[in-house]
């Protein structure tokens, strides 16, 4: 994960031991998500922020699943944790804002719980290297903590996001980002969004690469 405007990578590094414990609560959002991205078999996969790899051991378990993928992450205390991949699939330690891929090399791309931590300086950065790794048509699924419009959610959010603000070296990761406005204007169309209270309230948000 990039630097952010309160957890720096070595406060990543520090969180890695324990950052498994609250899994539990990106589960059901994280699933949702990889079903909206419906990557097949025959489609490169990146996954951004990939952090101790719940995604990339998600999308392993699916009948479909890519024959590729590579998960990144700054932290190595995170990537250590990621455990046994599938043939072909690998991790390694690499910054969201300068991504070591060759343009247009992945199909489909994810970053949960990414966009929040990310400086806002820097978010942009972020979307525009993942859209220049995407091929033309490529998509991307974002998942971000959210506050939902109504109910008891959106209140469980708001105290989530407050903690957020008062403590962003502890609770950064848990600061609400709706990213539908930030994607378009670097060059992403967003197709499809979906909500998840199961845990963490959390927007998925499917994109295509223009």
């Amino acid at each position: 994960m990039p630097v952010s405007d309160g957890v720096t990578t070595d406060a990543w590094e520090r969180l890695s031991g324990r950052y498994d414990r609250q899994l539990w609560l990106e589960r059901c959002a994280v699933g949702t998500a990889l079903d909206l991205l419906a990557a097949t078999a025959d489609e490169r996969t990146l996954d951004v922020g990939t952090g101790t790899g719940e995604v990339l051991r998600q999308l392993a378990s699916r009948p479909a699943r890519p024959r590729e993928a590579i998960g990144v992450d700054t932290s190595p205390a995170m990537l250590a944790r990621v455990g046994a991949l599938p043939a072909c699939w690998s991790v390694q330690v690499a910054d969201a804002r300068a991504l070591p891929f060759a343009d247009a090399e992945f199909d489909v791309a994810s970053a949960s719980y990414l966009l929040q931590v990310v400086a806002d300086a820097d978010r942009a950065l972020v979307l525009a290297e993942l859209r220049r790794v995407l091929r033309p048509g490529g998509r991307l699924v974002t998942v971000t903590p959210a506050i939902p419009d109504a109910g008891l959610a959106r209140r469980l959010a708001r105290v989530f996001d407050q903690l957020a603000a008062r403590r962003p070296d502890r609770y950064g990761g848990l600061r609400a980002l709706d990213p539908r406005v930030a994607l378009p204007p670097e060059g992403f169309t967003v197709m499809e969004a979906r909500w998840n209270v199961r845990g963490y309230p959390s927007l998925c948000v499917l994109a295509r690469r223009l």
